[in-house]
């Protein structure tokens, strides 16, 4: 298995990044604050005004080094990565399965069941452990509704309907959000999913991990020679990495929401680190930031079971897993694609 490298994450938009050798230098107002070796590290993520300097940027390609920028709300603004590697003959069949809807049915068909099992998962373990902070009997009718859903999701052919349905069970899932706030509720209300902007405190916590989901599996389905532009569930357009949001589905809730609500119930950040602004959008300060993609990045290096592979793995090479056993599905090396199904 893949070695999970570390990612460094810059929250100060005053910062600059260059190049100097085999190191990044990390510079506030010329002065030098830090000096990080290349060699260990897999992806730089910055929320920065002033950019990065075009040696370090060509360094970062020849090492494959991916480098992202976002806007200081989360908001994805562009990547760099190296040259394209893998199997053309991988990407072709990749690509013709995505013109063949029989067949992306059948592969996105795994994704929603793996996202939907996975979040049932959750409901059930709050609805064991919260008896009495939470209204157990909606979480126990809400979670054999996902049941349910899994399988009529089985018989789905064509994918209008999947996405129908996946919505649908989406809307249910979210409305116990709420209740699995469990500290801070004051400040951590979720009244429903709000995005471009984000309204809340949650929502803007919620839109971050998704967009640094999102960047961790489009890294990890090109290091497997896969392109993450082109997906079987979400419909091919231009700028948005179609392949990147099927694979994040089944880590949607496991993985991303669960963060979110560690961090809120275990009181690791508070209102303090958010701000509105004139449009109502809500983001994290610079502070908020720098806590959130700390823990982000801790949380990456928890070890797991992998359900499937039955090794013991970094939480953050999940998506480098999934798109592993994706990839060798469309080789031909397994019978189907297994979906990462916690237990």
């Amino acid at each position: 298995m893949r070695k999970l490298l570390n990612t460094i994450y810059i929250t100060n938009p005053d910062t600059y990044l260059a190049l100097d050798g085999e190191n990044i230098l990390v510079k506030v107002d010329n002065e030098i604050k830090g000096r990080v070796p290349l060699h260990n590290i897999e992806a730089i993520v910055t929320t920065g005004y002033l950019g990065t300097s075009p040696a370090l940027m060509r360094k970062c390609a020849e090492k494959n080094i991916n480098l992202t920028f976002l806007t200081r709300t989360g908001k994805f603004g562009s990547r760099l990565s190296g040259p394209v590697t893998g199997n053309i003959a991988l990407r072709k069949e990749q690509y013709r399965i995505s013109d063949n809807e029989d067949k992306s049915v059948e592969i996105a068909r795994h994704f929603i069941i793996g996202k939907l099992y996975n979040q049932r998962w959750m409901l059930e373990r709050v609805a064991r452990e919260q008896t009495l902070r939470v209204n157990v009997e909606q979480f126990k009718m809400i979670s054999l509704e996902l049941k349910q859903t899994i399988e009529r999701i089985r018989e789905v052919t064509d994918l209008d309907t999947l996405r129908g349905i996946e919505g649908q069970a989406a809307n249910r899932y979210f409305l116990l959000f709420d209740q699995m706030i469990l500290q801070q509720k004051e400040d951590f209300g979720f009244y429903g999913r709000t995005r471009r902007p984000p309204l809340d405190n949650v929502n803007a916590m919620l839109s971050l991990a998704y967009t640094l989901l999102a960047q961790d599996c489009s890294a990890a389905l090109e290091t497997v020679g896969l392109d993450p532009y082109s997906g079987f569930m979400h419909q091919d357009r231009p700028g948005r990495p179609s392949l990147s949001l099927d694979l994040m589905e089944e880590l949607r809730g496991i993985f991303a929401d669960r963060f979110v609500l560690t961090m809120i119930n275990k009181k690791k950040i508070a209102a303090k680190d958010f701000i509105k602004k004139e449009n109502g959008a809500v983001i994290l300060t610079d502070e908020g930031r720098r806590k959130f993609f700390q823990s982000w990045q801790e949380k990456k290096q928890e070890q797991i079971q992998h359900p499937f592979l039955g090794e013991k793995i970094q939480w953050g090479l999940v998506p480098y897993a999934q798109a592993l056993l994706l990839s060798r599905f469309l080789r031909g090396d397994l019978d189907g694609y297994p979906p990462f199904l916690w237990k």
